[in-house]
């Protein structure tokens, strides 16, 4: 059997129904974990001593590790979470005055191999589990002493290659028996996956959908992204169009404006081409740069260019602030220079 921490609360009231055990029992057990963070079995004081030996050693409960935690001038934590196998990933909390945000990952390493990013240098070790996705969350909360109200799975991982076991931390993070985050406060980012577009598309509950999109322009989007070079642009547009008629939703496009790279007139005008017709934002973003990494960040006039043309052809278009630059703010530098 598996950790309990790869159970949805349905599966866990059917494991606990096919065991014979009272339907409230698993109920108790998914708010000990989910709503209170319990570490152990031991800690859940109102089920039977019986019943969480029981529990401890057919559904084993491992909490993960910070094994390392920097905290940035501007307030954002990073933080390497180590899980019990040895494997570790990263998670991001950037608090304002009126929302404590975290960016979780959704995978150990990635098989994106993004050329720009730390992760995608690393490769692919596995999937997470919902539990482990939720408890990074956790995690954060427990060490800023707030409550979190934003979530992006936009940390190590494409969450769209793991669509069972996200669908199921999404559960649990917007749950009332959960952790009661609002589902349009709930942002699932991917390099463009169509087969996960498509079932996301399906999903009652109105989460965001990001696409890492970085350039409209098909041989500059390659390069940058090549394990998405077989799902061209001009399917990708058609399959958010899809998206859009089912879901009713918008689309936030992340842009990474990379100098000499995707942030001359060609490539704003090819971006531009590109929203026309959807409901969308885009989402510049400045790049921190990265050890041994030929790409740099884009200049203030450049990404200034992307704004007002874009909003000028009708698509909202806003520059992301730039957080925890000076602890290793890219994704997978932190985890790299620790491992």
């Amino acid at each position: 059997m598996a950790e309990i921490k790869a159970y949805s609360l349905d599966e866990l009231g059917q494991l606990f129904k096919d065991k014979g055990l009272p339907q409230f029992r698993a109920k108790q057990v998914y708010q000990w974990l989910y709503q209170k963070g319990a570490c152990s079995y031991d800690e859940m004081t109102n089920l039977p001593k019986n019943l969480r030996a029981t529990l401890a050693e057919e559904l084993p409960l491992l909490p993960a590790a910070v094994i390392d935690r920097q905290v940035s001038s501007d307030g954002t934590r990073k933080y390497v979470i180590q899980f019990t196998d040895g494997t570790a990933t990263e998670m991001v909390a950037i608090p304002s005055q009126d929302r404590l945000t975290v960016c979780f990952s959704t995978q150990v390493g990635c098989a994106m191999a993004c050329s720009f990013c730390a992760t995608g240098h690393e490769g692919f070790t596995r999937n997470l589990l919902p539990g482990e996705m939720v408890e990074q969350v956790l995690i954060a909360q427990h060490d800023m002493g707030r409550r979190v109200t934003n979530l992006v799975a936009m940390g190590q991982g494409e969450p769209f290659l793991n669509y069972d076991n996200v669908r199921k931390a999404l559960t649990i993070l917007n749950s009332e028996q959960g952790l009661n985050i609002a589902a349009r406060k709930i942002t699932v980012s991917t390099c463009g996956v169509f087969a996960g577009i498509q079932k996301f598309a399906q999903e009652p509950e109105q989460f965001t959908l990001a696409v890492s999109l970085h350039s409209a322009i098909q041989k500059t989007r390659d390069e940058l992204m090549p394990k998405v070079a077989n799902q061209p642009l001009a399917e990708l547009h058609e399959v958010l169009c899809q998206y859009q008629a089912i879901s009713k939703r918008r689309i936030t496009f992340e842009y990474l404006m990379i100098s000499n790279m995707n942030d001359d007139e060609r490539n704003l005008d090819a971006l531009v081409d590109f929203c026309d017709g959807l409901s969308c934002h885009v989402n510049l973003i400045p790049l921190n740069e990265i050890d041994d990494s030929p790409f740099k960040p884009a200049s203030h006039h450049r990404v200034e260019r992307f704004i007002e043309r874009l909003q000028g052809s009708g698509t909202e278009a806003t520059l992301r602030q730039s957080r925890g630059g000076d602890i290793a703010g890219a994704c997978g530098q932190l985890k790299n220079k620790t491992l």
